[in-house]
């Protein structure tokens, strides 16, 4: 199946980038921080045999325009409601894989459920930074990864002269021992994409958001993916999943490629799953 490359336009003028392939029913996939449509090649390739695979450069990302403004967790959610609305994409199942989940949170926050028929949640805490004042049940629910101090350190690093090395110890600590050299090398050539100083500006927004009032209102279909070994706590994303009436749950063993990125380990098994979720 050909993959198209093709672009919608923004509420506020800004160009993004998307990849499609396939006809029927829609699937539409949005990656996480720093990450490009490109990188879910996989599931365009796997599953345009039944399904209108969608997936999105989010502004500043992949081959998206890079403006100077718009680099918070709210506008990328417009963002998403405007593209679907460009596409003219109904009923679709939307995926949201890392900060593409908050973007969905936020959009649900937003929009509820417009043009949405289901959402997949792929391996994203409910709040990334943690607060002192915490109970240990708290914080293993929220599945913070960041102190408040380590976001501003990560920031400034991130935008500072040692913005590309930060970012390549980042994603490397994203996968399994079992990911080739050459495509890890290649999903951080896909982050460089978007420049380190709005990356860093959108890190930090990403961080401070709380999504944990959100799920108990979410009223339609929801697939939760963890992995087991993922640098997101998997029992953060059990605790979303609970959250959400009738809500799916699926955790990756690290076997099975199940660390942050088991749609590029593991495709075969992912594409099923999502297969079986949209019916």
């Amino acid at each position: 199946m050909q993959i198209e490359k093709r672009s919608v336009t923004t509420s506020d003028g800004v160009r993004l980038n998307v990849l499609e392939a396939g006809r029927g029913t829609p699937l539409v996939l949005v990656p996480g921080w720093s990450q490009t449509a490109a990188q879910f090649r996989r599931q365009l390739e796997g599953l345009s045999d039944r399904y209108r695979v969608i997936a999105l450069d989010m502004r500043g990302h992949g081959d998206s325009d890079k403006p100077a403004h718009g680099y918070r967790i709210q506008r990328l959610a417009k963002d998403v409601n405007d593209a679907l609305r460009a596409l003219d994409v109904q009923g679709a199942t939307v995926l949201g894989h890392s900060m593409g989940c908050s973007v969905l949170w936020c959009y649900f926050d937003l929009f509820g459920a417009d043009r949405v028929s289901k959402f997949v949640f792929c391996d994203e805490p409910p709040f990334l930074t943690s607060n002192p004042a915490w109970s240990a049940q708290e914080l293993e629910d929220a599945g913070a990864i960041f102190s408040p101090e380590a976001v501003t350190q990560t920031m400034n690093a991130l935008a500072g002269p040692d913005g590309v090395a930060t970012t390549t110890g980042f994603v490397g600590g994203m996968v399994t021992k079992a990911m080739p050299p050459a495509t890890l090398a290649w999903m951080i050539e896909q982050n460089l994409k978007l420049p380190r100083a709005h990356a860093a500006t959108l890190l930090y927004n990403h961080c401070h958001q709380d999504w944990r009032d959100v799920f108990a209102r979410i009223d339609v279909p929801c697939l939760f993916i963890g992995g087991r070994a993922s640098l997101v706590p998997w029992k953060s994303v059990t605790w979303a999943a609970a959250q959400v009436k009738g809500a799916r749950l699926e955790i990756f063993e690290e076997a099975d490629g199940g660390a942050h990125f088991m749609f590029e380990e593991n495709p075969s098994r992912f594409n099923a799953l999502l297969a079986d979720f949209i019916g």
